[in-house]
């Protein structure tokens, strides 16, 4: 008897890590995908050393400026263009996979090449006339032409992404774009540009990045060619741009609260005492470095929207329950200790980019618990999206009109840093507002308890690291208290142990001898 219930709980539990291992594994490339992304921080680091803080607030206004109207090439094909093709491929309809493709490329690159065009005319024509400071309209107009690239990069990566391929973001967005914007701007400055370098490293590098994207999708949609499509190419239009309009509207005011911080930062600068195109691009650097930490979604997301979108159409609340709690307790592993990280030696890690950049300290750790913050509540973004769309618009709404209301207040009583709290409270308000909405509307039962030992690993190691930060001062010091909060951190996983769920999960993947296999019992 005893044995027959220990071999029923072997397959409930790999039953249970059968999701997870499917989960890893798609997580697994798109994390790589993360960390090369996260190599364009030597085309940053490259414009701080070799340019100066002033050339980088000036590239961060315009870079912000130019990812904002990007979602108006895109026009939420980024998005939508994953679930069309998923579909058509579960209908083993190749034809009306190609013909997605096609008519997405032809929207994105289209409005892509006409934003560019009239964007770039209206930032160098219309921008002194408004205020913009000259070498800001400058690199603004020049920046504008970064946009067919960045369409045709996202848009050609949703495609992969659609016939469940996670890795060609490596190598378009992570290796292409980051050490092709990087090599670009040395070659710029070689030439003896050095005003717009960074600019047109930057339009370098998209284009290249988009063109490696396409390439990589078209040689998914050119195999295996199966029966021809029932689909009509009017119908199929309408249905594309039907489904894509209310995520590209929400898409933008998500974008809008990631960037209006800069933009308004910008805005000020020279208006407000303190705010310079220096502590511009300090702030701007700061950005780029927590930045990171708001990506760390893309290791996940991807791969949780397809999964939890079946286990919900299909009823099965509880399993998606469970996807849930497995990415959001893998997230908050790798949020919460890199929060603490910033939070006890962002200063130093600043230095990086040059001793000036030391003052930033503060305002990037409110900046990276912010950009967690914006990465771990965007889990809930996807479970409303597959559900309720419109209820995402709605949250975009407020926390946009918040963002810019906070930064009128908050940028002028305390520049940068108000700037840092205009970012925070907003991706608060939002992450209140999906967790309240999903609970009522879904009868949704977030796994708390799956939760906690995160939680307990990250809350050990701090007092000790704390008290180094504060009583010791100095670069050194600070690194001296994030080294030995990230060693007691490992230590307390060792203490505490993996979730049981995790465990199973592990066998599952590395087929450790003695795991149950799926249907055992």
């Amino acid at each position: 008897m005893s044995r027959t219930s220990d071999l029923k709980s072997q397959t409930v539990a790999s039953d249970k890590s059968f999701h997870g291992a499917v989960l890893a594994r798609g997580a697994f490339f798109n994390t790589l995908a993360f960390l090369a992304s996260n190599l364009r921080g030597i085309f940053m680091l490259l414009v701080a050393r070799l340019l100066g803080s002033a050339v980088l607030g000036t590239f961060g206004l315009a870079w912000a400026s130019m990812d904002l109207l990007s979602k108006f090439a895109t026009l939420g094909l980024d998005y939508s263009a994953i679930a069309f093709v998923a579909k058509s491929e579960a209908a083993r309809d190749r034809t009306g996979s190609r013909r997605i493709m096609t008519i997405a490329l032809a929207i994105s690159i289209s409005s892509g090449i006409a934003l560019a065009v009239v964007g770039s005319w209206f930032v160098w024509m219309i921008g002194p006339r408004v205020g913009l400071r000259p070498e800001v309209a400058r690199a603004g107009a020049v920046m504008m032409l970064a946009l067919p690239g960045v369409a045709l990069y996202r848009v050609s990566n949703a495609l992969s992404r659609g016939m469940a391929v996670m890795h060609h973001d490596i190598y378009s967005r992570g290796l292409t774009e980051s050490l092709g914007t990087a090599a670009a701007l040395l070659v710029a400055l070689a030439l003896g540009v050095r005003e717009l370098a960074p600019e047109l490293a930057a339009i370098a590098g998209t284009l290249a990045s988009g063109l490696v994207a396409f390439f990589l999708a078209r040689r998914l949609f050119a195999s295996e060619p199966r029966a021809a499509s029932g689909q009509n190419s009017n119908d199929l239009v309408r249905r594309l741009v039907h489904a894509s309009a209310p995520i590209a509207l929400y898409d933008l005011l998500n974008l809008g609260v990631m960037h209006i911080d800069v933009i308004m930062l910008g805005w000020f600068v020279g208006r407000v005492p303190g705010v310079t195109l220096e502590t511009l691009g300090i702030y701007a650097a700061g950005v780029q470095l927590a930045g990171g930490l708001r990506k760390v979604s893309q290791a996940f997301t991807p791969i949780f929207t397809p999964v939890v979108a079946r286990q919900i159409s299909s009823g099965q609340m509880r399993e998606a329950e469970e996807s849930y709690g497995y990415l959001a307790r893998w997230m908050l592993a790798v949020l919460l200790p890199a929060v603490a990280v910033l939070a006890l030696s962002g200063g130093a890690i600043m230095t990086i980019f040059g001793a000036a950049f030391y003052r930033g300290g503060v305002w990037v750790a409110i900046v990276g618990a912010a950009c967690a913050m914006n990465a771990f509540v965007g889990l809930g973004e996807t479970i409303l999206m597959v559900e309720r769309p419109k209820i995402n618009l709605i949250n975009s709404t407020i926390a946009f009109v918040a963002a810019v209301g906070l930064n009128l207040i908050f940028i002028p009583a305390f520049g940068p840093l108000g700037a840092a709290f205009g970012m925070l409270v907003p991706y608060s308000i939002q992450g209140i507002l999906r967790g309240v909405e999903i609970s009522w509307l879904l009868e949704w039962r977030w796994p708390w308890r799956t939760l906690l030992k995160p939680w307990i690993a990250a809350c050990l190691p701090l007092p000790f690291a704390l008290v180094i930060r504060l009583v010791l001062r100095g670069p050194a010091w600070e690194l001296a208290a994030a080294g030995l909060y990230v060693g007691a951190y490992i230590l307390a996983w060792r203490i505490i142990g993996l979730d049981q769920s995790d465990r199973a999960l592990l066998d599952r993947l590395f087929k450790r001898e003695g795991a149950p296999a799926p249907n055992s019992g």
